[in-house]
């Protein structure tokens, strides 16, 4: 969607289709939207648009307390895309800026750091610091309205370098402070969770998604001590662990939903991690998929295979590359053979099942 009219349609409509496909902001109040924010449609000449909840920010804009832009699925396009700027967008997400810095991710994608800089403004109107500090200041905010942790391990966690740089960020991106943030999820710490508990999460996606074919194939396709799918037909719960940057986490992720998000749970040694582990698990899910796109593709699709969902929906995806690689190659009953031998185990003896946090090595 790339006219500015057609946008503004969307908008007006409040589809929510075109949620995390750009976003818009009002500059009569300084705030930023999603399409389908249920706020009075604006007036056409007070409108911009922007590719991201970065570029809005960029530009001065607050994100809107209603809608929450900045946890909207993100763009089916920059997931399939092979260029620089899908890759970049992939890593980002990773979070490889926060741990290895933008020099590091310029040298994983064969280009100059002015050269990444330049392509990722150009095609998305900011830059990898200004997309990694819009991500950093969703995942602040999820640990600050999901957990009881002190603001300052927050800040850490989260990937910001100090305090006073996590304090800055949220109060540009939120207009209120950290305190005021956490307020707003509750009256008390009695409404939050301890780390103990993992960190609850609502992975939003698009709509409609085929949550019970993609379970039944995650189901049929789990190996045993890595992932595990449990329940009734409806009502599952999929568990799987992961190997992250700074350790080991398990994740459940329940088929039943309330609306257009898919209920997680994380288990992580380090909260440094959080941010990767959601974008692990957006990919597993294909969460930021089209699921419209998809369904006209497979559906016009000679000879597609049966196993794929016969209306719009998403398929899943992988958590790891270099597992799902091993998988293909050797299937499920091989892999898991493998597991054992290969696999290392998860640490805490009470923590969830499945045990062993990785598939081996390929």
């Amino acid at each position: 969607m790339r006219d500015d009219d057609t946008r503004y349609e969307a908008v007006s409509s409040r589809d929510a289709r075109f949620d995390g496909e750009f976003f818009f902001a009002v500059r009569t109040t300084g705030i930023y939207c999603r399409p389908s924010c249920p706020a009075v449609t604006p007036k056409r000449q007070n409108v911009s648009f922007y590719p991201t909840a970065a570029a809005a920010q960029g530009h001065g804009f607050r994100a809107c307390r209603r809608c929450r832009p900045d946890a909207v699925p993100g763009s089916a396009e920059w997931d399939v895309r092979a260029d620089v700027v899908g890759r970049a967008m992939r890593m980002i997400g990773d979070g490889v800026v926060d741990r290895e810095g933008v020099p590091r991710l310029a040298g994983r994608l064969g280009y100059s750091t002015r050269q990444v800089q330049r392509q990722l403004t150009a095609e998305l109107g900011a830059g990898p610091v200004a997309l990694a500090r819009a991500q950093r200041a969703h995942t602040a905010r999820l640990l600050l309205q999901t957990t009881g942790l002190p603001v300052t391990e927050i800040a850490f966690a989260a990937g910001f370098a100090s305090v006073r740089q996590f304090n800055e960020t949220i109060r540009a991106v939120y207009a209120r402070t950290p305190t005021a943030l956490r307020a707003e999820a509750g009256s008390g710490a009695g409404a939050r969770t301890a780390l103990a508990a993992g960190v609850p999460l609502r992975l939003a996606h698009r709509g409609p998604y085929a949550a019970g074919e993609v379970f039944d194939l995650l189901a049929a396709e789990a190996v045993p001590r890595v992932e595990e799918v449990v329940g009734a037909p409806g009502a599952r719960t999929y568990r799987r662990t992961l190997r992250l940057p700074y350790g080991t986490g398990v994740v459940s992720v329940d088929e039943r939903s309330g609306g257009r998000w898919l209920e997680a749970r994380i288990h992580l040694a380090e909260l440094r991690d959080l941010t990767t582990a959601v974008h692990r698990l957006r990919r597993l899910f294909d969460l930021d998929a089209d699921p419209y796109a998809v369904a006209e593709r497979l559906g016009a699709a000679p000879g597609s295979p049966p196993r794929c969902p016969p209306g719009p929906g998403a398929l899943p995806g992988t958590a790891e590359p270099e597992e799902f690689a091993l998988r293909t190659v050797l299937g499920a009953e091989e892999s898991a053979r493998l597991v054992e031998p290969y696999g290392t185990r998860w640490p805490p003896p009470a923590a969830p099942s499945p045990t062993s946090s990785r598939s081996p090595p390929p």
